[in-house]
């Protein structure tokens, strides 16, 4: 009888440096699964290879002599269409990652960087291109191949792009894990493209809960001064549900340097971009996440079966009329249900004066376990009440933000009704 041999991930290693080959040799000497088939010392030779040797992955240099890695990487695409590429390069500046990306790069390491590292990006990369392969065309070298947005114009924006914003005034209500799950759930049900945002600004960790590695975050997005379209789609992580992840900062005092500006400026270009951006928030009202939700076509509150959670929404619901956001666009997910809970929802409606549009049953042992593995539950057990549950709160938002039909303004209405503007500030907004 004979064994099934494990298919391993060809490699195409591409350095001018013979140095650098070896040591990236030997950072991967004890990866079983990654068989190294080629090395090139130059973009043309890399070129030949790929054609010929039709690799997995080319873990390609940017800076070579006659022709660079972003000219190389071009020109595999067309020869070598299967072939994902992971771009490094000893200097991190944004213009080479924005550059790298638009040529398809997959992923961006900044040199000197640790076997594990390594590792983590090839079978990352080479995860989400197997995910893809079945259904994807080959990509002008113009356009990243996961690049969003690819059909249009450049700089055109996408019509009809809708943000959603999670939010709680509680914290460990679970706002991160249905935001993670509803964003799969979104892309699984349209095919459209979904963008997820970190906005949990000091202690983010969307990127930990879907086992992303984060080079880069939200915050080099405000470094560059004027933010620049391709940039800012260049710094998200791709994920292999198809969905893309702008990672919080990775130290808390990075968020320091974020302003509103910014995090509209940003929200705002993503919606160029995606058809849905899901932000996740932190449950501190402040200007920052008030910003957010000013860009908001829904703001997702989430409460649970709590009294000091119940307390803490009421009042979240009388600051936000007070702050005149439009109520009707306010969607109430009551979270960690149990089939016994005391508590029950028609009762919890009437307190708050609000509806609950879905409630989500509280399973912590399948919660955690999905968690730790970095692997949503919505992929990890697509059957589970749970997500079916987290697929019928996307039908429930998409039904939301469809376009309805517009009434004729009846004759009595007067411009006196117009939505009144919102004031600036934070509890300055209030009513006085």
């Amino acid at each position: 009888m004979v064994e099934a041999t494990l298919e391993k991930i060809k490699l195409l290693i591409v350095d001018d440096i013979p140095e650098t080959r070896e040591n990236l040799r030997k950072l991967l000497y004890f990866e079983t699964d990654i068989e190294i088939v080629g090395m090139a010392a130059n973009g043309q030779e890399a070129i030949d290879q790929a054609k010929k040797l039709q690799p997995d992955i080319a873990l390609m240099d940017i800076n070579m002599p006659d022709m660079d890695g972003i000219s190389a990487s071009q020109e595999i695409a067309q020869v070598a269409p299967r072939c994902q590429v992971i771009m490094m390069s000893v200097q991190s500046e944004a213009d080479y990652l924005r550059r790298s990306m638009l040529a398809g790069a997959m992923d961006f390491l900044t040199k000197p960087f640790t076997s594990d590292e390594l590792s983590s990006s090839i079978h990352r990369v080479h995860e989400m291109g197997a995910s893809r392969r079945p259904a994807t065309p080959v990509m002008s070298p113009e356009v990243g191949a996961a690049a969003p947005g690819a059909g249009r114009p450049k700089g055109q924006p996408r019509p009809g792009g809708k943000l959603l914003l999670l939010y709680s005034p509680k914290g460990g209500s679970g706002c991160s894990t249905i935001a993670v799950n509803l964003a799969i759930a979104l892309r699984q049900q349209t095919a459209k493209d979904v963008a997820l945002v970190d906005a949990s600004l000091q202690f983010g960790d969307l990127s930990a809960m879907l086992h992303l590695q984060a080079h880069h975050s939200i915050a080099d997005a405000t470094k560059s001064g004027t933010l620049d379209v391709d940039l800012l789609t260049a710094l998200l992580l791709p994920h292999p549900s198809d969905i893309r992840v702008l990672a919080a900062p990775p130290v808390p005092e990075a968020a320091e340097a974020i302003d509103t500006g910014d995090i509209k400026a940003i929200l705002t270009k993503l919606l160029q971009e995606f058809d849905y951006v899901i932000v996740d928030s932190w449950s501190y009202l402040d200007d920052i996440v008030l910003a957010a939700m000013d860009v908001a076509d829904r703001i997702l509150v989430v409460m649970n079966p709590e009294i000091p959670s119940i307390k803490s929404t009421k009042q979240f619901f009388e600051i936000a009329e007070a702050l005149e956001f439009p109520l009707e666009q306010i969607d109430l997910i009551l979270n960690k249900v149990l089939p016994r809970d005391d508590i029950r929802p028609e009762r919890l409606e009437n307190h708050i004066q609000h509806n609950i549009l879905i409630q989500l049953d509280y399973d912590p042992k399948s919660v955690r376990q999905a968690t730790n593995q970095g692997l949503p539950l919505i992929m990890s057990e697509p059957n589970h009440s749970l997500s079916q549950a987290f697929l019928e709160l996307a039908r429930q938002e998409v039904l939301a933000l469809e376009p309805q039909p517009v009434e004729e303004p009846r004759e009595e209405a007067s411009p006196a009704a117009e939505q009144p503007k919102r004031r600036t500030g934070l509890f300055g907004r209030l009513k006085k």
